[in-house]
Protein backbone atom coordinates (compact mmCIF):
# COMPACT_ATOMS: atom_id res chain seq x y z
CA UNK A 1 0.00 0.00 0.00
CA UNK A 2 1.08 3.55 -0.69
CA UNK A 3 1.35 5.93 2.26
CA UNK A 4 1.87 9.67 1.80
CA UNK A 5 3.14 11.75 4.73
CA UNK A 6 2.11 15.34 4.00
CA UNK A 7 3.98 17.29 6.69
CA UNK A 8 7.01 15.41 7.95
CA UNK A 9 8.55 18.78 8.84
CA UNK A 10 6.29 19.06 11.89
CA UNK A 11 8.71 16.64 13.58
CA UNK A 12 12.13 17.68 14.83
CA UNK A 13 15.17 17.12 12.66
CA UNK A 14 16.95 13.95 13.68
CA UNK A 15 13.80 12.04 14.65
CA UNK A 16 13.74 8.77 12.73
CA UNK A 17 10.42 8.37 10.91
CA UNK A 18 10.73 5.16 8.88
CA UNK A 19 7.90 3.75 6.83
CA UNK A 20 5.59 1.58 8.92
CA UNK A 21 5.97 -2.13 8.25
CA UNK A 22 3.71 -3.39 5.42
CA UNK A 23 3.82 0.00 3.63
CA UNK A 24 5.22 -0.83 0.19
CA UNK A 25 5.41 2.71 -1.20
CA UNK A 26 6.27 5.57 1.20
CA UNK A 27 6.28 9.18 -0.01
CA UNK A 28 7.06 12.09 2.29
CA UNK A 29 6.75 15.86 1.98
CA UNK A 30 8.31 18.26 4.44
CA UNK A 31 5.18 20.42 4.26
CA UNK A 32 2.08 20.75 2.11
CA UNK A 33 0.25 24.00 1.32
CA UNK A 34 -3.39 24.55 2.29
CA UNK A 35 -4.52 23.98 -1.26
CA UNK A 36 -7.08 21.32 -2.13
CA UNK A 37 -5.65 20.71 -5.60
CA UNK A 38 -2.12 20.19 -4.26
CA UNK A 39 -3.30 17.82 -1.53
CA UNK A 40 -5.36 15.79 -4.02
CA UNK A 41 -2.50 15.64 -6.52
CA UNK A 42 -0.05 14.41 -3.90
CA UNK A 43 -2.48 11.80 -2.56
CA UNK A 44 -4.23 10.65 -5.73
CA UNK A 45 -2.63 7.18 -5.56
CA UNK A 46 -2.48 6.96 -1.78
CA UNK A 47 -4.15 4.26 0.26
CA UNK A 48 -3.01 5.99 3.44
CA UNK A 49 -2.53 9.66 4.28
CA UNK A 50 -0.33 10.51 7.25
CA UNK A 51 -0.74 14.09 8.43
CA UNK A 52 -0.33 16.30 11.44
CA UNK A 53 -1.88 19.70 10.68
CA UNK A 54 -2.78 19.59 6.97
CA UNK A 55 -6.56 19.92 6.80
CA UNK A 56 -8.27 17.07 5.00
CA UNK A 57 -11.67 18.37 3.93
CA UNK A 58 -14.67 16.58 2.48
CA UNK A 59 -13.71 18.03 -0.91
CA UNK A 60 -10.33 16.31 -0.67
CA UNK A 61 -11.70 12.99 0.56
CA UNK A 62 -14.34 12.68 -2.16
CA UNK A 63 -11.63 13.06 -4.84
CA UNK A 64 -9.51 10.20 -3.47
CA UNK A 65 -11.35 6.95 -4.24
CA UNK A 66 -8.32 4.80 -3.34
CA UNK A 67 -8.02 6.29 0.13
CA UNK A 68 -8.56 3.81 2.95
CA UNK A 69 -6.95 5.39 6.03
CA UNK A 70 -6.12 8.84 7.36
CA UNK A 71 -3.56 8.48 10.14
CA UNK A 72 -3.01 11.61 12.22
CA UNK A 73 0.26 12.25 13.99
CA UNK A 74 -1.64 13.97 16.80
CA UNK A 75 -4.46 13.42 19.25
CA UNK A 76 -6.82 16.15 18.07
CA UNK A 77 -8.91 15.25 15.02
CA UNK A 78 -10.58 18.58 14.25
CA UNK A 79 -8.56 19.11 11.06
CA UNK A 80 -10.22 16.15 9.29
CA UNK A 81 -13.84 16.02 8.12
CA UNK A 82 -14.97 12.96 10.07
CA UNK A 83 -18.43 12.85 8.46
CA UNK A 84 -16.81 12.62 5.02
CA UNK A 85 -14.61 9.79 6.27
CA UNK A 86 -17.68 7.88 7.41
CA UNK A 87 -19.51 8.59 4.17
CA UNK A 88 -16.67 7.33 1.96
CA UNK A 89 -15.57 4.42 4.14
CA UNK A 90 -12.25 5.98 5.16
CA UNK A 91 -10.86 4.95 8.54
CA UNK A 92 -9.54 7.76 10.75
CA UNK A 93 -6.91 7.13 13.43
CA UNK A 94 -5.29 9.52 15.86
CA UNK A 95 -2.43 8.89 18.29
CA UNK A 96 -2.97 9.19 22.02
CA UNK A 97 -0.82 8.69 25.07
CA UNK A 98 2.52 9.72 23.58
CA UNK A 99 2.92 13.05 25.43
CA UNK A 100 2.04 12.05 28.99
CA UNK A 101 5.51 13.13 30.13
CA UNK A 102 6.19 15.99 27.75
CA UNK A 103 3.01 18.05 28.18
CA UNK A 104 2.85 17.95 32.00
CA UNK A 105 6.51 18.92 32.27
CA UNK A 106 5.96 21.76 29.80
CA UNK A 107 2.95 22.82 31.86
CA UNK A 108 5.15 23.32 34.89
CA UNK A 109 7.87 25.04 32.87
CA UNK A 110 5.26 27.61 31.84
CA UNK A 111 3.75 27.81 35.31
CA UNK A 112 7.04 28.29 37.14
CA UNK A 113 8.37 30.77 34.60
CA UNK A 114 5.28 32.93 34.96
CA UNK A 115 4.97 32.67 38.73
CA UNK A 116 8.65 33.57 39.20
CA UNK A 117 8.79 36.12 36.34
CA UNK A 118 11.57 34.12 34.72
CA UNK A 119 11.72 35.85 31.35
CA UNK A 120 11.56 39.28 33.01
CA UNK A 121 14.54 38.51 35.23
CA UNK A 122 16.52 36.92 32.41
CA UNK A 123 16.14 40.13 30.44
CA UNK A 124 17.20 42.25 33.42
CA UNK A 125 20.46 40.31 33.59
CA UNK A 126 21.01 40.29 29.82
CA UNK A 127 20.28 44.00 29.21
CA UNK A 128 22.44 45.33 32.05
CA UNK A 129 19.63 46.49 34.36
CA UNK A 130 20.88 44.38 37.27
CA UNK A 131 24.47 45.54 36.84
CA UNK A 132 23.41 49.18 36.64
CA UNK A 133 21.40 48.86 39.84
CA UNK A 134 24.42 47.47 41.65
CA UNK A 135 22.64 45.44 44.35
CA UNK A 136 23.46 41.78 44.93
CA UNK A 137 19.91 40.78 43.87
CA UNK A 138 17.01 42.24 41.92
CA UNK A 139 13.43 41.73 43.14
CA UNK A 140 11.25 44.27 41.37
CA UNK A 141 8.57 41.64 40.54
CA UNK A 142 7.42 39.34 43.39
CA UNK A 143 8.38 35.67 43.16
CA UNK A 144 5.40 33.43 43.88
CA UNK A 145 5.88 29.92 45.29
CA UNK A 146 3.69 27.04 44.17
CA UNK A 147 3.63 25.41 47.59
CA UNK A 148 0.35 26.00 49.46
CA UNK A 149 -1.32 27.38 46.33
CA UNK A 150 -4.50 25.91 44.84
CA UNK A 151 -4.34 24.53 41.30
CA UNK A 152 -7.61 24.16 39.41
CA UNK A 153 -7.45 21.67 36.54
CA UNK A 154 -9.99 21.81 33.72
CA UNK A 155 -9.79 18.56 31.77
CA UNK A 156 -9.08 15.43 33.77
CA UNK A 157 -7.57 12.98 31.33
CA UNK A 158 -4.22 11.23 31.46
CA UNK A 159 -2.33 14.53 31.22
CA UNK A 160 -4.51 16.30 33.79
CA UNK A 161 -3.93 13.44 36.22
CA UNK A 162 -0.16 13.57 35.70
CA UNK A 163 -0.23 17.34 36.29
CA UNK A 164 -2.09 16.55 39.52
CA UNK A 165 0.72 14.26 40.68
CA UNK A 166 3.41 16.85 39.97
CA UNK A 167 1.40 19.64 41.59
CA UNK A 168 0.97 17.64 44.79
CA UNK A 169 4.73 17.04 44.85
CA UNK A 170 5.12 20.83 44.88
CA UNK A 171 2.76 20.99 47.85
CA UNK A 172 -0.21 22.39 45.93
CA UNK A 173 -3.87 21.67 46.64
CA UNK A 174 -5.51 20.36 43.47
CA UNK A 175 -9.15 20.84 42.43
CA UNK A 176 -10.61 18.91 39.51
CA UNK A 177 -13.26 20.95 37.74
CA UNK A 178 -16.53 19.29 36.84
CA UNK A 179 -18.00 20.21 33.44
CA UNK A 180 -19.56 23.64 33.42
CA UNK A 181 -23.22 23.56 34.50
CA UNK A 182 -23.09 20.04 35.99
CA UNK A 183 -23.10 18.79 39.54
CA UNK A 184 -19.82 17.14 40.60
CA UNK A 185 -19.92 13.46 39.62
CA UNK A 186 -18.02 12.39 42.76
CA UNK A 187 -16.06 13.73 45.70
CA UNK A 188 -13.00 13.88 43.43
CA UNK A 189 -14.55 16.74 41.47
CA UNK A 190 -15.44 20.33 42.37
CA UNK A 191 -18.13 22.47 40.77
CA UNK A 192 -16.75 24.44 37.83
CA UNK A 193 -17.52 27.88 39.26
CA UNK A 194 -16.04 26.93 42.64
CA UNK A 195 -12.79 26.00 40.91
CA UNK A 196 -12.75 29.38 39.19
CA UNK A 197 -13.27 31.15 42.51
CA UNK A 198 -10.80 29.16 44.62
CA UNK A 199 -7.79 28.65 42.33
CA UNK A 200 -4.47 30.50 42.39
CA UNK A 201 -3.52 28.79 39.13
CA UNK A 202 -5.90 27.35 36.51
CA UNK A 203 -4.47 24.83 34.06
CA UNK A 204 -6.38 23.91 30.90
CA UNK A 205 -6.21 20.34 29.57
CA UNK A 206 -9.64 19.86 27.95
CA UNK A 207 -10.35 19.25 24.25
CA UNK A 208 -11.75 21.99 22.04
CA UNK A 209 -15.46 21.30 21.46
CA UNK A 210 -18.58 23.35 20.93
CA UNK A 211 -18.98 23.33 24.71
CA UNK A 212 -15.42 24.44 25.50
CA UNK A 213 -14.89 27.05 22.77
CA UNK A 214 -14.13 30.34 24.57
CA UNK A 215 -14.76 28.61 27.90
CA UNK A 216 -12.43 31.24 29.35
CA UNK A 217 -14.33 34.43 28.53
CA UNK A 218 -15.41 37.71 30.09
CA UNK A 219 -17.98 36.01 32.32
CA UNK A 220 -15.78 33.16 33.56
CA UNK A 221 -12.78 35.46 34.07
CA UNK A 222 -14.92 37.68 36.28
CA UNK A 223 -15.55 34.72 38.60
CA UNK A 224 -11.84 34.16 39.27
CA UNK A 225 -11.77 35.73 42.72
CA UNK A 226 -8.10 35.01 43.49
CA UNK A 227 -6.78 36.62 40.26
CA UNK A 228 -5.04 33.43 39.12
CA UNK A 229 -2.41 32.61 36.58
CA UNK A 230 -3.97 30.73 33.64
CA UNK A 231 -1.93 28.05 31.86
CA UNK A 232 -3.12 26.75 28.48
CA UNK A 233 -1.55 23.67 26.92
CA UNK A 234 -4.89 22.46 25.50
CA UNK A 235 -6.21 24.43 22.51
CA UNK A 236 -6.09 28.15 21.78
CA UNK A 237 -9.80 28.35 21.05
CA UNK A 238 -10.68 27.48 24.64
CA UNK A 239 -9.65 31.03 25.54
CA UNK A 240 -11.20 34.24 24.22
CA UNK A 241 -7.99 36.12 23.41
CA UNK A 242 -9.46 39.60 23.68
CA UNK A 243 -11.21 38.85 26.97
CA UNK A 244 -8.00 37.35 28.36
CA UNK A 245 -5.95 40.34 27.26
CA UNK A 246 -8.44 42.72 28.84
CA UNK A 247 -8.43 40.70 32.07
CA UNK A 248 -4.65 41.02 32.41
CA UNK A 249 -4.67 44.71 31.57
CA UNK A 250 -7.44 45.23 34.14
CA UNK A 251 -5.54 43.11 36.71
CA UNK A 252 -8.36 40.57 36.99
CA UNK A 253 -5.74 37.81 36.62
CA UNK A 254 -2.01 37.96 37.23
CA UNK A 255 -0.79 36.29 34.03
CA UNK A 256 -1.16 33.90 31.14
CA UNK A 257 1.18 31.10 30.05
CA UNK A 258 0.19 29.48 26.78
CA UNK A 259 1.50 26.98 24.26
CA UNK A 260 -1.55 27.22 21.97
CA UNK A 261 -3.42 29.91 20.04
CA UNK A 262 -6.62 30.26 18.02
CA UNK A 263 -4.58 30.61 14.83
CA UNK A 264 -1.25 28.85 14.51
CA UNK A 265 1.25 30.30 13.90
CA UNK A 266 -0.23 33.09 16.00
CA UNK A 267 -1.90 35.84 13.96
CA UNK A 268 -0.07 39.15 13.77
CA UNK A 269 -3.19 40.90 15.08
CA UNK A 270 -3.83 38.52 17.99
CA UNK A 271 -4.36 40.78 21.02
CA UNK A 272 -2.30 38.40 23.14
CA UNK A 273 0.85 39.68 21.42
CA UNK A 274 0.31 43.04 23.12
CA UNK A 275 1.12 41.26 26.41
CA UNK A 276 4.56 40.07 25.32
CA UNK A 277 6.42 42.36 27.74
CA UNK A 278 4.26 41.45 30.74
CA UNK A 279 6.41 39.80 33.45
CA UNK A 280 3.92 36.97 34.00
CA UNK A 281 3.12 36.22 30.36
CA UNK A 282 5.01 33.51 28.51
CA UNK A 283 4.27 31.93 25.13
CA UNK A 284 5.66 28.83 23.43
CA UNK A 285 4.98 27.81 19.81
CA UNK A 286 2.70 24.77 20.28
CA UNK A 287 5.58 22.48 21.15
CA UNK A 288 4.56 21.19 24.60
CA UNK A 289 3.92 17.77 23.05
CA UNK A 290 7.25 17.53 21.31
CA UNK A 291 10.02 16.24 23.54
CA UNK A 292 12.36 13.89 21.71
CA UNK A 293 11.06 10.86 23.60
CA UNK A 294 7.44 11.89 22.96
CA UNK A 295 8.02 12.17 19.21
CA UNK A 296 9.71 8.79 19.12
CA UNK A 297 6.88 7.20 21.11
CA UNK A 298 4.29 8.83 18.84
CA UNK A 299 5.89 7.29 15.76
CA UNK A 300 6.08 3.87 17.40
CA UNK A 301 2.36 3.99 18.21
CA UNK A 302 1.51 5.28 14.73
CA UNK A 303 3.59 2.64 12.98
CA UNK A 304 1.90 -0.14 14.93
CA UNK A 305 -1.56 1.25 14.11
CA UNK A 306 -0.82 1.56 10.39
CA UNK A 307 0.77 -1.90 10.23
CA UNK A 308 -2.18 -3.49 12.03
CA UNK A 309 -4.60 -1.70 9.71
CA UNK A 310 -2.83 -2.97 6.60
CA UNK A 311 -2.52 -6.51 7.93
CA UNK A 312 -6.19 -6.60 8.92
CA UNK A 313 -7.26 -4.99 5.65
CA UNK A 314 -5.50 -7.70 3.67
CA UNK A 315 -7.09 -10.54 5.62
Amino acid sequence: MQAVFLDKGTFSEGIDLPAPASVSDYITYNDTPKDTDVIVERCKDADIIITNKVQISAEVIEQLPKLKLIQLTATGMNNVDQEACDKHGVTLFNVAGYAVKSVPEHTFMLMLTAMRAGIHYHQKVADGTWQAKGDFCLLDIPLIDLEDKTLGIIGIGTIGKRVTEIARAFGMTVLWAEHQGREPRSDDYTAFEDVLAQSDVISLHCPLTEQTKHLINTDTLAKMAKKPLIVNVARGGIVDSQALTDAINNEQIIGYASDVFEQEPIADNDPLLSLSDHPRVIFSPHNAWGSKSAQEKLWQILSTQVTDFIDNHHQ
